[in-house]
């Protein structure tokens, strides 16, 4: 069925309600038409993320629902059992999260399978959790990360707490591909699916804040600054009431929310987007903590997964961290605090990603401990950790990737910003004792372990062609491979669609150079843009920063145009 037909069904469709055809009729641009009804939204290991709106290329009551019935169906392959453990359903604060929620939860009661839905907004890690903790079958958070305003999204979750493999996505997807998504899609009123939903509420939050606690590691450094400040955003997300309890449980008295973004609103009103990689998202937050002279600034994202941090200098300014400087941090001081109360593992191990700085690796070796990298998508990290429980092979440290996530303890399969949050603000205590900051520390990790400067380059290729034009460019680098980048040698290539390092294929380039940097390549997974991570080093800052303007100058120059 091509756009055109597709779009006169919804309008001629009893099953669309009478708002969504008025937004519809209201269209009047026919490239925005076909962009809206092109195709479905396609439905990956990280689920469904879209614009809000009418049409199979957004994110809609009709949408959600026939993704739900494709999850229905793999849950229904699993036999009766799987119907009857449930599937646990979260939301975050996004504009009609909770709508697409509970219509998750009447198209499952039509299918016959039972629900666990939390009572108010919650941190995607707290949905992964409950997973495990009730026994579901599967889970679903609704959510579009860190996303703008116009969008929202579905991550869909399996028995283990871990993002669908590639496999149990393909069989939603095809689901989807075969059925009508009117006549073919199961529901009952919210009010009728009720008789199979068990509500979570705070009693559920206490189990997992315990979880969360326990992997505190200097009890004593947090009691000695207890009085330390803390200034904390959720950015209008669902960390706004967990977050600070879990400082305040773990025994800091002095964390001091954001009012203004404390409230939760879908519109993120006081930020353009509510990113904690952005500097802009941070801003108030920043300029409260200089007002009450707070040495540390902790955001988390709308669906509380992702944690960005800004420490205060010498100089009294403060500077934003990126995911990979706080994970350095972290790592640095995790390993050493572990020694220091002697409870590092001998076997420990850390999981990274790929993408993520090398850094990491520096610090591990230094320290006797063993580290290993996977793909991107905290999901192979939730993987890792599962197999070193099974196997017994390692003891799962710490894992991290790039962009803002990290995970402490085997409670979850997921980053967790409620668990970073509280290791940032135990690592801010520690080094408070030693009359540092946090940036201080991350000078001392950069004097002892090498200067590195990362930074990712986001290649955005939307429209109707967006695709194609992520396709041809990934096509070109492997059909003429690059010599050198910046002037820089390519010492050799690895490409990832051929299964390496044991790693499961991917559409990912990796190009090692001769000056020592790393630039790899890889089209996003939820978003029309190819990224490119630069990693270089150097024996200080402005070496390192001359290697990636040189490398980003260069790609730019002949593969971005």
């Amino acid at each position: 069925m091509g756009y055109k037909e597709s779009y006169e069904k919804w309008l001629n469709s009893s099953a669309v309600d009478e708002k969504i055809k008025a937004e519809l009729r209201a269209v009047t641009d026919e490239k925005e038409i076909e962009d809206r009804f092109c195709s479905m939204l396609g439905f990956g290991t990280a689920g469904l993320r879209g614009i809000l709106g009418a049409g199979l290329n957004r994110m809609n009551v009709y949408t959600v629902r026939y993704a739900t019935q494709g999850l229905a169906r793999l849950i229904k392959d699993e036999g009766e059992e799987s119907c009857e453990k449930g599937v646990a359903v979260a939301c975050d604060s996004r504009n009609m999260s909770r709508e697409f929620s509970e219509e998750v939860c009447s198209v499952l009661a039509a299918n016959g399978i039972k629900t666990y839905l939390f009572d108010g907004p919650r941190p995607t890690p707290e949905m992964s959790f409950a997973i495990r903790r009730l026994g579901c079958a599967a889970g679903v958070n609704i959510t579009a990360s860190h996303n703008p305003r116009e969008y929202n999204g579905y991550k869909a979750y399996w028995s283990d707490g871990i993002q669908l493999s590639p496999e149990q996505a393909k069989v939603v997807s095809d689901t989807i591909a075969s059925i009508d998504i009117f006549d073919d899609v199961k529901t009952v009123p919210f009010e009728e699916a009720k008789v199979s939903i068990t509500t979570l509420g705070e009693d559920f939050d206490d189990i997992y804040l315990e979880k969360v606690l326990e992997q505190r590691i200097d009890r004593e450094a947090i009691a000695e600054n207890a009085d330390m400040k803390i200034v904390y955003t959720p950015l209008h997300g669902a960390g706004h009431r967990l977050v600070p309890e879990v400082l305040k449980r773990a025994g800091f008295k002095n964390v001091s929310p954001v009012p203004e973004q404390m409230v939760l609103d879908g519109n993120f009103p006081t930020v353009k987007s509510p990113n904690p990689e952005n500097a802009e998202a941070l801003t108030l937050a920043v300029e409260q903590a200089k007002r009450e002279g707070a040495d540390l600034v902790i955001g988390t994202d709308p669906d509380c997964d992702r944690v960005g941090i800004a420490a205060r200098k010498s100089d009294g300014e403060f500077a934003l961290l990126t995911g990979n400087q706080t994970g350095a941090v972290l790592l640095d001081y995790v390993i050493n605090a572990r020694k220091r109360n002697g409870t590092l593992p001998e076997n420990a191990c850390v999981v990274k990603t790929i993408v993520t700085s090398e850094i990491a690796t520096r610090i591990c070796k230094a320290n006797g401990v063993a580290i290993e990298n996977v793909l991107t998508g905290f999901k192979y990290i939730g993987e890792k950790l599962q197999h070193y429980l099974d196997s017994g092979e390692h003891t799962f440290l710490m894992g991290y990737e790039e962009s803002y996530g990290y995970l402490f303890g085997d409670y979850a399969r997921d980053k967790d910003a409620c668990v970073a949050s509280m290791m940032i603000a135990e690592a801010a205590a520690y080094y408070r004792s030693r009359g540092m900051t946090v940036y201080d520390a991350l000078m001392s990790v950069f004097e002892r372990y090498g200067f590195s400067v990362e930074k990712t380059l986001n290649l955005v290729m939307p429209g109707l062609d967006g695709a194609e034009k992520m396709k041809k460019m990934m096509q070109g680098l492997r059909s003429e491979p690059p010599k050198d980048i910046g002037g820089v040698s390519v010492l050799s290539v690895k490409d990832y669609s051929q299964g390496l390092d044991g790693l499961p294929k991917a559409n990912v380039l990796s190009y090692a150079l001769e000056d020592g940097s790393t630039l790899i390549v890889r089209p996003s997974g939820t978003e029309p843009k190819v990224k490119v991570y630069i990693m270089t080093s150097g024996k200080d800052e402005a070496e390192a920063k001359a290697k990636e303007e040189r490398l980003e100058k260069g790609f730019k120059e002949k593969h971005a145009n």
